[in-house]
């Protein structure tokens, strides 16, 4: 093993200060495992760090890359359940207090304790990582660990549009922004039997084709109001925003049908400029949704083993670990929607 190794570190809270750098490689703990990473995806909030246009705190210099895949490759003294070769893929939280009273009800994703993978401690855009035993679940024998890295966004979309939102057969759904994250919530939508439209910008013709893979209409913002409108005139039943930025949930509140729910999935750091009376007079439900847990993690693997959810058709490319910065780029562009960086290829 060596004793150093590559890695795609965010150095300091500038635009652009990302770079590729031989890091140390992590001690294991006796509750960790060493997990040599397959591969990894390129998450929007990996581009925003790499932009300096995001919203929380992170501990530079940190390595990025939180959606990933991989294999054991060593297991600490106390690790249980887990053992060399294994297949899995990883959670995010990878610093929780395990006494939190949301810990303890299961709700760890809450703790304001939590710290992440890729801001908080060192991610997976590099050989090897050191993950908790606790963030791991087996992946199927069915499902390609570049495949399985794709968990986490799955888990998001899940998150936004199934646990923390009620979609009932017939509904008519809105999703703003055609993203990773506003794609797979088009997909997780359409398999609760919702009808679906994904609303973007001309520049995301790309991003907005692959909706219509996932069974939904593909709109451009000046259609989305006809769209929503279109059946009684009330708008729609549910809005999902995952544009990742503030000015969109302006858009959600206009075209949300009274007694409706909006899903607020997309991160944006601007203050809003508009009053909110509109949600209490319409009696909306806004719901924030971060992260996710254990039983949403089981249940995407499950997803994504059955075929049901074809979470790979977002992969635009693939890149070895030292071309990040292409990968970058191109989901940055817009041209793809998902990157995903193959660190050790499956054989």
């Amino acid at each position: 093993m060596p004793t150093t190794q590559p890695a795609v570190v965010n150095y300091a809270p500038e635009p652009h200060a990302v770079e590729l750098r031989e890091i140390q490689m992590p001690e294991v703990g006796a509750d960790d495992v060493l997990l040599q990473v397959a591969a990894v995806g390129v998450c929007g909030s990996d581009l925003h760090q790499w932009t300096a246009e995001h919203s929380w705190p992170v501990n530079y210099p940190v390595t990025l890359g939180h959606e990933f895949a991989g294999t054991v490759c060593q297991t600490g003294s106390r690790v249980k359940g887990f053992t060399e070769g294994d297949r899995v893929c990883s959670e995010t939280a990878a610093v929780i207090d395990p006494d939190s009273p949301l810990s303890r009800v299961g709700r760890y994703n809450l703790d304001p304790s939590r710290q992440g993978f890729g801001y908080g401690v060192d991610g997976a855009m590099t050989e090897w990582v050191r993950v908790p035993a606790r963030c791991l679940h087996r992946v199927p024998d069915s499902l390609r660990l570049r495949t399985a890295a794709l968990t986490e966004p799955c888990c998001v979309a899940f998150s936004a549009v199934a646990a923390n939102v009620s979609i009932l057969p017939g509904d008519r759904v809105l999703v703003l922004g055609p993203g990773p994250i506003g794609l797979l919530c088009g997909a997780i939508a359409s398999l609760r039997g919702a009808e679906v439209a994904v609303v973007g910008l001309p520049r995301d013709a790309t991003r907005l084709e692959l909706a219509t893979e996932f069974g939904c209409t593909r709109l451009l913002a000046e259609e989305a109001e006809d769209w929503a409108r279109s059946r009684d005139g009330l708008g729609c039943d549910g809005i999902v925003d995952a544009a990742g930025v503030s000015a969109t949930l302006k858009v959600a509140i206009d075209l949300v049908r009274p007694d409706g729910w909006i899903s607020k999935v997309g991160w944006g750091r601007d203050a809003l400029g508009f009053s909110l009376d509109p949600l209490v007079q319409k009696n909306v439900q806004l719901q924030g949704s971060f992260s996710h847990t254990w039983a949403t993690w089981e249940r995407v693997l499950a997803l994504l083993a059955s075929g049901a959810l074809p979470a790979e058709k977002i992969v635009g490319g693939t890149w070895p670990l030292a071309d990040w910065h292409e990968a970058f780029h191109k989901m940055h562009s817009g041209s793809i929607a998902k990157s995903v960086l193959e660190v050790t290829p499956e054989t």
